[in-house]
Formats: structure tokens, sequence, C-alpha cells
């Protein structure tokens, strides 16, 4: 039977079915992502921004067609992560605004509707390259728009549609050297075409199978696709490091002094990265950027609102971490020496580079990357458990709102693993110094709590609005000294705000004065620090070291 007008309750559940198909496929998506850098799984990012999309639909199943397309668009907005998951969301929020006010939609709407969305996507990547899932979108919307001025049947013009779709993943590797290079397709091009299977099932009324045994194993795919992919690219030569993604939500106050417009954002925020994306919407603006300065993004953004969601991730780390992981297969199955545990494995959570090389110094086999307003989650802490393949790990999570998911995780991964509880940077580093490899597991665990509490900690960040906490007058934008959480000096100077701080922290007792440098600090500012403690305390030993760490200007360790 030919479907001539499809109606919100059958749209809501394509989307449903799209969704679910590609987490039947997840892994798969994952082993083909090869394109820019490998800044996370392109599967993973796909399903988790769709499953946000398919949750909004859920609450909102009606038979008005456009209202289910807006809440698709709305959720996958939310949910977006990643360079594939923002394009999806791009590609609905066009669909959705091309419906607007059709409670039903015939053929020609329908693929009117997907090369509004191309064009939509298109607009929101500062440099559109060709052979990603962009073009798999753009071809298949056009072959639907010639389909629907001859069809009216909507299964026949999505069977048309898919097929297309398909047949532009294949050409891919033409279109992108690096594709053809490894021997893959898109991966964003693949996750969408298994979107695309789901949602002609619904218009044909069949059922996908949910067995997935007939997909390839894990050590299939790394043998095959994952393992040239990732080895293709050495960690040295990814540019920009940061896997940088923020939300905001636009501030009426703030807009009025700085107007936002897409395009001019979008341009200012290319000369700090690649993989560049900008969208936004009446109510928020969400940007996907490669960085490597990810501080200097967030700080741009939070002109126009306030930041309500913020991920950071490493990319180099990540890279490091999949090569690990591909060797390991190869451990498994027999054809490389398996690697024994170490007796210790040290876990540790940092933001900026020149930190992380910090704790490696001293001995951390895994650093996150993550910290204040970019918590690693249990999962991701769990991984790197895994990581450091020891059979005894200690966690040192450095803040105070790490600290539970690092002992959840200690609890998920059933390993021999303690959470020593350091709440800041400072007090990670004295615990690690106290680390003895020749102690047991528990009385390391004890000495390195010990060590934690002979360091005092400070920060030098700015403040976000205006405020007055025990009598200090704050003004935003002014510069505060926090000694541990205690604001004891502010003020529109730097030097002044952490020369106050310091002294504050010092005591009699006080020996060495470390000073990790942030991303947004002047060698200038340090060099002046520096000689303002050699001239006043000349007893006091002073060491300094450019942690490159987002939003904290300085963090100050006091021992």
């Amino acid at each position: 039977m030919a479907i001539k007008q499809l109606e919100g309750k059958m749209l809501a559940q394509m989307f449903v079915e799209g969704a679910s198909n590609l987490s039947r496929y997840v892994k798969v998506v994952d082993s083909l992502n090869v394109f820019p850098v490998p800044d996370g799984d392109t599967g993973t990012n796909m399903n988790l921004s769709i499953t946000s999309g398919v949750k909004e639909v859920k609450q909102n199943i009606q038979d008005d067609a456009s209202k289910v397309a807006a809440a698709f668009a709305k959720g996958l907005l939310m949910g977006a992560r990643g360079n594939s998951g923002v394009i999806l969301s791009q590609l609905f929020r066009g669909f959705s605004k091309q419906v607007e006010g059709k409670s039903s939609i015939s053929t020609v709407d329908f693929a009117k509707a997907l090369d509004h969305g191309v064009e939509t996507a298109y607009k929101a990547v500062m440099k559109p390259v060709e052979g990603t899932i962009l073009t798999v979108a753009k071809e298949a919307a056009k072959h639907a728009l010639k389909t629907a001025k001859k069809h009216d049947d909507l299964i026949y013009v999505m069977d048309e549609t898919l097929k297309e779709a398909k047949a532009s993943l294949k050409r891919t590797p033409n279109l992108l050297p690096v594709l053809k290079e490894v021997g893959v397709v898109d991966s964003g091009g693949q996750g969408l075409v298994y979107i695309y299977e789901g949602f002609l099932a619904v218009l044909k009324g069949e059922e996908l199978s949910d067995d997935v045994e007939d997909l390839p194993s894990m050590e299939d795919l790394v043998k095959v696709e994952h393992h040239n992919v990732q080895s293709h690219m050495a960690t040295e030569d990814i540019e920009f490091g940061f896997c940088t993604e923020v939300m905001v939500r636009f501030e009426e106050a703030k807009t009025a002094k700085n107007p936002f417009d897409e395009g001019s954002f979008r341009q200012e925020l290319s000369a700090l990265g690649d993989s560049l994306l900008v969208v936004s919407d009446e109510d928020l603006l969400k940007v996907h950027i490669h960085a490597e300065q990810p501080g200097e993004v967030l700080t741009k953004a939070q002109r126009f609102g306030e930041l309500i969601n913020i991920k950071i991730e490493n990319m180099r780390q990540q890279h490091t971490h999949l090569l690990e992981e591909t060797k390991a297969v190869y451990e498994q199955a027999g054809e490389l020496t398996v690697k024994e545990k170490s007796e210790f494995g040290i876990v540790t959570v940092s933001m900026g580079e020149g930190i992380a090389e910090l704790f490696k110094g001293l001995g951390a086999g895994v650093v996150i990357s993550g910290g204040q307003t970019m918590n690693p989650s249990t999962e991701d802490i769990v991984k790197a458990i895994e990581e450091v393949h020891a059979k005894h790990v200690i966690i040192l999570p450095n803040n105070g709102n790490i600290i539970m998911a690092a002992e959840q995780a200690a609890q998920v991964v059933g390993e021999n693993a303690v959470v020593v509880p350091s709440k800041t940077v400072p007090q990670g580093l004295a615990a690690l110094l106290a680390f003895n490899p020749t102690e047991e597991l528990v009385n390391n665990a004890d000495t390195m709590t010990e060590a934690m509490t002979a360091v005092k900690s400070g920060q030098v960040t700015y403040a976000v609005r205006d405020t007055t906490i025990d009598g200090i007058i704050i003004k935003k934008d002014d510069f505060m000294g926090i000694a541990e959480k205690k604001i004891v000096s502010s003020g529109a100077d730097i030097l002044s705000v952490t020369k106050e701080l310091i002294v504050k922290m010092l005591d009699e007792d006080s020996e060495i004065v470390t000073l990790l440098q942030g991303e947004d600090a002047s060698d200038d500012s340090t060099e002046q620090l520096v000689d303002f403690l050699e001239e006043e305390y000349p007893e006091l030993e002073v060491d300094v070291h450019k942690g490159n760490q987002p939003l904290y200007s300085y963090i100050i360790s006091v021992e």
C-alpha cells in the first residue's frame, strides 16, 4: 500500500527506528572513524545525539508532523556531540524548518525538507569537505527531489533516497584521499545510511532484526579497518589537540551589549582551530571546534550568555589510547606478546598539557583531561583504569566534583583500585610525590592522603558576575584569588590579586611556592611574581611550570 501523506505519529516512529538501527551498528561506524582526526568515535557521538532527539520526540508524539520534527530537531541540538552529531542535528534542524506548519508531509515536502537540511548543515560548517556525511546527505536529498516530482508514494521515494545514499557512501573514498588510502568509507555517511534504513523499515511496515550476531566482531573490525585507520596518523601530527564543545544559553543583557551574528562569530573562531561548527537558534548557541587553546573558545562564547554545557577532550591522548586498544586486540589474538600487568598504575585527572606532563613525569600512567567545568564520567575513569593495565590502581581525582565518580569507577572495575581523594592539582602532585612502589596499596593510599595535608592550594580565575562575598566586593571580569575554597582577593589587576593571594597563603613554616601558569597568563606577569617573591621572601624556594590550564590564570601550591 502506498503512503502519500506522512503524519506525525509515523514520522515519530521513523525517528525512533532510525535511531534504533544506528545503535545496532555503533561499533561498525566507530571502526570507520578517520576524518579529520580521531576526536572520539563517530558512531558513539551520532548515537548519543540522535538518542537525545528521540527522547524529546517520545515526549511529543502527536498527529502534527511539523511539531514532531521540531521536537526531534530541538532534542538533537541539545544532545549533539562531536562533528558528526552537530552536523546530524543541523540536517534535521533544516528539515524541521522546511516542514514548519505542515501537519502532514507529502513526498515533495519530504524531499524539500531533506534538501533544506543539507543547506542548513553546509552553512554550519566553516570549511565543508566533500566525501563526508555532508556529501551523502546532499546527493541523497537531490535524488529525493527528482524522484518526488514523479512519484507521490513516500515508500518509493524513501527507498530511492536510501539507494542513492548507499551509492554516495561507496563513492566517498574517491572524494577524500585518506579514506581511499586506508580502504574505508566515511563513518558519518555510514551512520546516516543506517538511520535511513530505519526510516524505510517503518514506512514498509517491516521490523529490522535486533540480532547482531551477524555483525563483525570488534577484533575483526580492528584488524580490517580500525588498526589501519588510527595508525594512519601520528599522534604528534594532530595540530589542534582539544576537541572543544560548548553550549551557550543566550542572555538578553549580554547580547544587548554584544549582538550575536552567527556568521561573524564563526569567522572569529576560525582563527583558533579547525573542524569548526557554529549553530544557533533563538535560545541556544552550540560550538564544536578542534582548538589548541580551548579556554579562548569558552571566553569568546561566554560573551553572549551562560555556559550550560562544556566538553573538552584531549585528542592526542585519545589517539594514543586508540592505538593501545588496537595493540591489545592483536595481543589477545596471539599475534603479539601479551603485555604483563605492572604492579602499580596511577590514574589522575588534570586540565592543561603542562600539568598533564608534570603528572606523567612523576609516574602517572594515564592522565584524563578534565577538571572544573569538564568533569570526566565514571565511564571515562573506568576506561583509564583499564588502560593503565596494572594489578593495583591508585586514582587521583584532583577535584571535589570528581571524587564520587572516581569511587564509583573503582567499584565498577572489580580491580584492586583505591581513590586518594585529592581535591586540587597541588594536592594531587603532593600525593603522587609520596607514592612508594615498594609499599602495599593500602599503605600507599594512607601515605599519599596524609601528604595532601601538607600542601595549601590557591587559584586565580575571573568573576562571571558582580557579587560580594565575605566582605570582598567582586566585579564581573575581575580576577579573584581563591585560597582552598575561600575568596581572599579580588581586583582588575592580576598581579595585585595574585600577590595578595600568595601572601595570605604563606605562614612561618612555608618553604616552597609552586606557580602553575595558565594559558591566559603572560610570561611577563609570571616573571614579576617570581621577582616579588624572591625580593620579599628570599628564604622561599619558588618553582614555576607552564601548566597551560584553561580558566585559571594561576594554580598555586604552598608547602
